[in-house]
């Protein structure tokens, strides 16, 4: 299998968010010939979605997804993801990232709350498709299906998608997919039309922290070159985003050599 292109890597600007604002994220993606970058939508809306998009164009970036839609089970659903819908037109984001929301509060209710979800990107789905938005579900870890994402596996969002129909994809993110035995047939059933997004990062033993200490590539146990080849082999010829989350690591360090490491960590995987 051949290397990756170095020119193919984006940054999710989650990965420098304790260092940096988004300004500082597009600048430092075009000093270090990073060609794709995902917003957030909190360092977005700091920005400026309008300034944001004149700085991104300005510098040649792709905009690989905005994050995040979703949480469908939340009381306030429905106007925010009108508004992150609007960003992501704005922006020419290549998708809309749903985390798409956990258990109600005080509900035990799984399958309620995975039908709340359902109807949730029902809803949305006529405007997103209106303004050319691509929603993509992203599967999340268990771990956390209780506060932030009840669809856990690569099957049963390619199931949502099915039932919905055009206009709605998936986002790959191997730290949530990587344990899954269906791993490799369902990135295969999903297919170029529906793998919207691949996100890059690494899962340490020991983890440290649950949410907060995702690795490197190449400094944990995913065999990402593996699940790159599933992606590829099944059409996928996109952007891989690299998003790590890491209070007691990465986040620590200078945002420039984050930068650099994920570089020439990509290269390797």
């Amino acid at each position: 299998m051949a290397l990756p292109d170095a020119a193919k890597l984006s940054l999710n600007t989650a990965t420098t968010r304790a260092q940096w604002g988004l300004a500082q994220a597009i600048d430092g993606c075009a000093r270090h010939g990073i060609r794709g970058i995902a917003p957030w939508r909190d360092q977005l809306a700091a920005m400026g979605v309008q300034e944001a998009a004149r700085a991104i164009k300005a510098n040649g970036l792709a905009v690989t997804g905005l994050c995040r839609g979703g949480f469908f089970t939340a009381k306030d659903w429905r106007d925010d993801n009108r508004r992150a819908i609007e960003e992501a037109h704005a922006l020419g984001a290549q998708c809309l990232v749903l985390v798409v929301g956990g258990l109600p509060q005080g509900s035990k209710d799984l399958a309620g709350a995975r039908q709340q979800v359902a109807d949730g990107i029902a809803a949305i789905l006529p405007e997103a498709s209106k303004a050319g938005v691509p929603l993509a579900i992203e599967p999340l870890h268990p771990m956390q299906a209780a506060e932030r994402a009840c669809i856990n596996t690569l099957e049963q969002a390619l199931d949502l998608c099915d039932a919905l129909g055009e206009g709605v994809g998936v986002a790959v993110d191997v730290y949530h997919v990587w344990w899954d035995p269906k791993l490799a047939q369902q990135i295969a059933r999903a297919g170029r039309e529906r793998l919207l997004a691949y996100h890059i990062c690494d899962w340490l033993v020991p983890t440290r922290d649950l949410l907060n200490d995702r690795g490197m590539m190449g400094d944990g146990v995913i065999d990402l070159p593996r699940i790159r080849g599933w992606m590829e082999g099944a059409g996928y010829a996109g952007f891989h985003e690299v998003e790590i989350f890491s209070t007691l690591d990465w986040w620590r360090r200078d945002a420039d050599e984050v930068l650099a490491t994920c570089l020439e960590c990509h290269r390797r995987t």
